[in-house]
């Protein structure tokens, strides 16, 4: 797991060295262990390094045997030991055992197509000094992030956009359009970042500039859910599923460090971590956080199941006064609005976790993804069959989505009854299984001053513009609209990735697997039609604790709006104050003063949750606009920490 940055000349001179290595200060909590850079005809790559595999020989960049391939990468290769015995059949040969040189060499000997046959999580960027065409390119599923500008004649890149803050003459300036869309759909679309200028390389796309500053970017991955099975009974589903997770668990404890398990109670953090301790290398570490809200916490769960593997555990407690102290340093490594505060948590267990020694963990995450684990599955096969269902199976039904809340209850039978009869038929194209949970979006927007084209337009083209949409079934559908929102924009990104790398933590998630993904659409809604939560992963692992396969899905959540406003924490005074909210012309004063207002001087209970969103976007826009459009974020790693590791693995002005 490295961070990467650089940029081509499309009209101006080689930048300067200074450049780069301060951009890499920016980022230097991606890497600790090494760093170095390349400066080549126009071409600048700098990486810092995270060593996992091969700690000896992985230095980046690295360039082939024949010295015109310059890669600088951030990422695992997790079947890099079989693409590396298919590429010695062909005739390759390797100086190191580390994924790095096997993916040059995959590209040396397949080019473009070497993607399609990559099974792990990555960013790149490659240079090929014979035909002077830099190549951008992403993991399928969107796990590594890779972010992309034009400034005075040069395309720039980096891991994390913050390093761009070290690019002479660039200032970060909010872009309405694309606040808009966060705002309405809950989190950055593929190419969205909230800031002009700055772009993402869409999940699954390989991206191209020649020497003429022609730019090419194009998926080489359709997210089509294509299934490569044929299961006939149930017996063969649970023993497909049962083989395919726990080759995708094996081959992510792959690593020549030790790796941890993240467990946060649930079926699918559970299952890792048993697969985990059956097959790794080193004693099992398994790492929680706890609250003090006792409806937040799933503690006993987690001891559970840590007491039945014998790991050594290390439980995190949060309190408000935590997520609140700890808010602006995890927003800074976020970078993007947020609506909601749980990746606070994750950003301070990452902390104990580098405390501990560890360097990668496992995680659950993507499973509700790829197992249809979420109500909003549920949610659409009902609002689809309603009119098929008597008044009394809409109850049951009703009553088996959301069990955890006290509000999916007898007494709210007749006003979700409602609800759903309102929205039985779509509105806007494409998005009917999340048109509901949109609504929330809606009232979001009513912080943007003045009028807001259709914040929606955004995600309708999307899903209109991607040729595998049309052919899904509206079940796949909604899970498409997952991969490409919440999953790739906040749960893999601000959630995950980027909270773990603030403190050198590599996370890697085994549901995501390409094959457990292909294999899910082979048995999702198969043998129960869809109304059973996770139902066939939990029979495929009956060793998990029984009080852990017999719960309902418990969502992870954290403390929101009321911490604030309980701590009441010196950053608070940007919404406090309207002068300060004033001071912004994005925001609509006399909107965000009422919703702060109401915030402040309501009871937790009379907060709504899309009011607690829309308070929490609030703030995380507020801040972001103090650290990245007014500059007033400093670097985690300083410049020097990186210079006194720094190896220059290439520099052209001093050569003959």
């Amino acid at each position: 797991m490295c961070g990467i940055v650089g940029s081509l000349s499309l009209s101006q001179p080689t930048p300067d060295p200074e450049t780069l290595v301060a951009m890499l200060g920016r980022i230097g909590h991606r890497g600790p262990d090494e760093a170095g850079y390349a400066i080549d005809d126009g071409a600048a790559l700098g990486n810092v390094r995270l060593s996992i595999l091969d700690l000896a020989h992985g230095q980046q960049p690295m360039a082939d045997a024949q010295d015109r391939f310059w890669i600088t990468y951030n990422g695992e290769i997790y079947n890099y030991i079989e693409l590396r015995d298919a590429l010695i059949d062909e005739g390759a040969r390797f100086r190191t055992t580390c994924d790095t040189e096997v993916l040059l060499a995959a590209w040396r000997h397949w080019g473009v197509d070497c993607l399609s046959r990559l099974n792990g999580s990555f960013a790149f960027a490659l240079w090929d000094r014979e035909t002077r065409e830099l190549v951008l390119a992403r993991d399928r599923f969107g796990k590594r992030p890779l972010f992309w500008m034009r400034h005075h004649g040069r395309l720039w890149f980096a891991s994390e956009m913050k390093a761009f803050l070290e690019v002479p003459g660039f200032r970060f300036s909010p872009d309405r359009a694309q606040i808009a869309s966060i705002l309405a759909c809950w989190t950055p679309l593929p190419e969205q970042t909230a800031w002009q200028g700055v772009r993402a390389l869409p999940m699954g796309h390989v991206m191209r500039l020649r020497p003429d500053a022609q730019v090419t970017c194009e998926p080489y991955a359709a997210l089509d859910f294509e299934t490569d099975a044929t299961v006939a009974h149930v017996d063969d589903a649970v023993a497909l599923i049962r083989a395919r997770v726990r080759q995708a668990v094996t081959m992510r404890l792959r690593s020549d460090v030790p790796v941890g398990v993240y467990l946060s109670g649930g079926l699918d953090s559970a299952i890792v971590a048993q697969i985990a301790a059956e097959h790794s290398g080193y004693p099992l570490s398994t790492f929680s956080v706890e609250f003090e809200d006792a409806h937040l916490d799933e503690a006993p769960y987690q001891k559970l199941m840590s007491d039945r593997l014998d790991s050594t555990h290390e439980a995190l407690r949060i309190t408000p006064r935590d997520v609140c102290d700890a808010f602006p340093a995890a927003l800074y490594h976020a970078e993007v609005p947020v609506f909601r505060t749980a990746f606070v948590p994750m950003y301070l267990l990452s902390r104990r976790v580098q405390g501990a020694g560890i360097k990668t963990v496992l995680s659950g995450e993507g499973a509700d993804e790829v197992f249809l684990g979420y109500s909003l599955f549920r949610e659409v096969l009902l609002r689809r069959t309603w009119d098929t269902l008597s008044p009394e199976e809409r109850k049951t039904r009703i009553a088996g989505l959301n069990p955890y809340l006290g509000h999916f209850s007898d007494a709210t039978h007749g006003p979700l009854m409602g609800l759903y009869q309102n929205y039985l038929k779509e509105s806007l194209p494409g998005l009917f299984s999340h048109e509901i949970r949109f609504q929330n979006g809606r009232f979001a927007l009513r912080l943007l001053a003045g009028e807001t084209e259709d914040a929606f337009a955004p995600l309708v083209a999307l899903a209109a513009d991607a040729p595998e949409f049309d052919g899904l079934t509206p079940v796949e559908k909604a899970q498409w609209l997952e991969f490409k929102t919440l999953l790739s924009g906040y749960l893999l990104s601000t959630q995950g990735e980027r909270m773990g790398l603030a403190h050198s933590v590599e996370n890697r998630c085994p549901f995501l697997d390409p094959s457990v993904v292909r294999l899910a659409r082979a048995v999702n809604l198969r043998f129960d039609g869809g109304w059973t939560e996770k139902g066939l992963l939990k029979q495929a692992f009956p060793e998990v604790p029984t009080e852990i396969l017999n719960r309902h899905k418990h969502p992870y959540r954290a403390p929101d709006s009321a911490s604030f406003v309980a701590e009441r924490p010196d950053y608070m005074e940007l919404l406090l104050s309207e002068a300060e909210l004033a001071k912004d012309p994005l925001i609509d004063t006399r909107f965000a003063t009422a919703l702060v207002r109401k915030i402040t001087t309501q009871p937790p209970e009379r907060i709504s949750v899309r009011e607690n969103q829309a308070f929490v976007y609030l703030l995380s826009h507020s801040l972001l606009q103090r650290q990245f459009a007014e500059r007033s974020a400093r670097p985690v790693a300083v410049t020097s920490d990186v210079r006194a590791r720094l190896t220059v693995a290439r520099d052209e002005r001093c050569m003959a």
